[in-house]
Formats: structure tokens, sequence, C-alpha cells
């Protein structure tokens, strides 16, 4: 049995795309469309190991998927064969706390939606519009990174301000990356051969974004990310937590309007504005030249993360697994010793030669006495949201 489904990604200027065969959780085909919008654009399509570029403008995601829909004719796969198309959602609300198929009514939700991830939702907005009308005779679903964490208990989502006001505009805690959150916490069960329900869970999703999720019996009960991505833990370009009197000390101090302290925050700042990369190969050479910048980059990084890890542990009363992922978290054996070694004293081992090994393949690093299993498992977004398509349109 074959069940390909095409995934789409829109960001405001690029379009991330595969297409799995959920049955064999094969990757058939996978590209980008880039700067979508500019004079000149490219796109990269890849198919049976072999990739055909093609370097010219697209205007806007309608004629760039447009454009997809003849690669895909002419060099395949063939469309006909496509079951559905999944669309990578950011911000569902508390309108949709769970996948859905697309019609007029889910697009009107998601433009309402726009205040609450203005950089997000409207390029997904876009492409799905432009989507259905490149492959109109197939359903199409949105995938929400909000909808794992639809399960938070009130506690834990509610912001202590005015609730009237908090109530009228959606003001709350919703999380983000709840499809890798997700994927991973099911494939560690999957891979200890535990029942998930009976498993309490951190887990580390650490990439150029980064959040963590506490996770009880399978049931997401806290998480970093709030009501946006920028809040939480330190990240390539985003700050994360700071004090919310910032904002006010910025625009009196620096003359800075609101547009330009979200700027700030989101795009020069974290590991960027501490260290000037974002990369932490590059992070780690300039730590071994001796830069103090870079040394206390990594400090600040890790006792975020430790701080919050900490915080779970309270919550949940007991953890059995600590899980790593993403491409900082799956790659990056320096973070995970840093933070895993300042956890020893509550149950937390490390086997060290497992945490240097290089390895793509799901791994316990802790050592068979560690009363807490330490693992790296990698996330595989695209697979889950191919599992959540095929799911909502059966």
């Amino acid at each position: 049995m074959s069940t390909p489904i095409l995934l789409l990604n829109c960001g405001s200027s690029s379009i991330k795309y595969q297409v799995i065969d959920v049955d064999t959780e094969a990757v058939v085909a996978s590209g980008i469309i880039q700067r979508i919008g500019e004079e000149s654009g490219s796109l990269d399509h890849k198919l049976d190991g072999e990739t055909v570029h093609v370097d010219r403008g697209f205007p806007n995601h309608s004629r760039a998927l447009n454009y997809l829909v003849r690669v895909f004719s002419a060099h395949g796969p063939e469309l006909d064969t496509i079951r559905a198309v999944g669309h990578r959602t950011v911000h569902g609300g508390e309108r949709f706390r769970s996948t859905v198929v697309i019609d007029d009514e889910v697009l009107e939700g998601l433009r309402e939606l726009s205040p609450l991830a203005p950089l997000h939702n409207p390029p997904g907005i876009a492409g799905i519009e432009a989507a259905r009308e490149a492959l109109p005779d197939v359903p199409h679903v949105a995938i929400f990174d909000t909808a794992f964490f639809a399960t938070l208990p009130r506690e834990a989502y509610t912001y202590a301000i005015d609730t009237e006001t908090a109530r009228a505009h959606g003001i709350r805690k919703y999380g983000f990356h709840g499809t890798s959150h997700s994927y991973v916490s099911k494939k560690v069960a999957e891979i200890l051969g535990r029942d998930y329900a009976e498993l309490n869970q951190i887990v580390c999703h650490l990439g150029n974004g980064a959040s963590i999720s506490a996770i009880r019996g399978g049931v997401a009960v806290d998480t970093s990310m709030g009501l946006t991505p920028l809040a939480g833990l330190v990240m390539g370009t985003r700050s994360g937590d700071v004090d919310p009197g910032l904002h006010a000390f910025l625009g009196r101090e620096l003359g800075l309007d609101l547009a330009g302290v979200d700027n700030l925050l989101n795009k020069k700042s974290g590991m960027l504005g501490l260290s000037g990369v974002t990369d932490f190969r590059d992070l780690l050479e300039l730590i071994h030249d001796g830069d103090e910048a870079a040394e206390l980059a990594l400090d600040v990084y890790c006792h975020r993360l430790l701080s919050y890890i900490g915080s779970y542990l309270a919550v949940l009363g007991r953890v059995d697994v600590l899980t790593f992922t993403a491409g900082v978290g799956e790659n990056n054996p320096v973070v995970r010793a840093k933070v895993v070694n300042r956890l020893a004293a509550l149950g937390f081992v490390l086997d060290e030669q497992a945490n240097q090994a290089r390895s793509k393949d799901p791994r316990v690093i802790s050592t068979p006495d560690s009363p807490v299993t330490v693992m790296v498992v990698p996330t595989n977004e695209e697979l889950a949201m191919a599992r959540e398509a095929k799911a909502a349109i059966s």
C-alpha cells in the first residue's frame, strides 16, 4: 500500500516541502523554494538521489507553487498519486486544538488568529491559498505547532494579567514545536518498549528555535514557549525569557518603538547577540580560541536550560526520561554534558563515551544504572505531520 502526502512549510520568503509515503515512511521527494518575492529566486528539487536546480524569480507564493507543480510534472513524483497536502501551521490559538481538514471557514479562522503570530501565520495562509489553487482536487490539512500543548492545565497556561484583557484577546501560553515534542516523546516510549501513558518525560528541542516540554503520561503539562515562540530558552537569534519591563526600558532609554524592540529580541539576540554566531560549531571554535563572550554565551544557554529542567522536575514530581532532539540537541555533546552532569545529584548519570559517539540513530546516553534515562532522539516533524494528515483524511 502507498499513501504519499505532500507536506508544505511556508515561510515569508520560502517554501520547504517533502513528499512522504506514510505507509513505508520513505521520503519520495523533497526540496525548497527560496527568496520568494525577490527578483532572483531558486528552487532545488530532490528525487531519487538527484537534484534539479532552477534559478528564477518567484513574485509570490502562488507563482512559486504553480511552478512547483510544473517541476513535479516534469521530474516526478506524479501529483495524481498525492493523497493529501499537509500544511505546517504555526498558531492554532484556542480554536484549533487538533489537525483539521482545511475549508474556507478554517482559513477565515486562521486569518483571525494572525495577530497572535504575525510573522508566521500570514505566509502560512498565503501558502495554503496558493496550494489549494494549484492542487484543488486533493484534501488540504492544517497541522498546528500549538496543538500538542492544548492539554496544558489552566495554571500552566494562564498569565497573571487582567483577566478580561486576556480573555478578549486570547492572551495565554500556547507553546510551539508541538509536532516535534509529540513525535519524540512517542518515539522514546517505542524505543524503550514502555507504555507511553506511564512515562514522565522532559523533551528538549534544541535548534535555532528551542523549547522544552514536561509530559506526564503522554499528556503535555508545561512548555517553555508562550503566547509567541519568543519565550523560554535562549535560541539562535531570540532572547527567550527577559524581564517584561525591558520593553519599556528600551523604549525610554534607546527610543525604540515596539517594532524595534520586537526586532531586537527576535532577530538580534540569543546566541547571536551574546557571541556574534548562531552555529554551535562556530561557537565552540571561538571558545577553543579563548573567546570569553562565546564561553559566557554557552554558560547562559545551559543555565537557562538547567533552570527549566529543574522546574519541570518539580512540576512532574518524577522523571523517567530526559531527551535531547533537534540540531543542537542531536549533534552537540558539549551542551548535553554540561547540562546532564550538573543534574547528577538528581539522578541523571551520563555515559560519557555514549554521549561523545557520533550517530544519527536514537540512542541512550546515560549509564545502565542511571535512575533517569537520558536519550538522544532525532526528530522527524515531517513524518509526524504526514501521519496527522493521513489520520485527518481517514
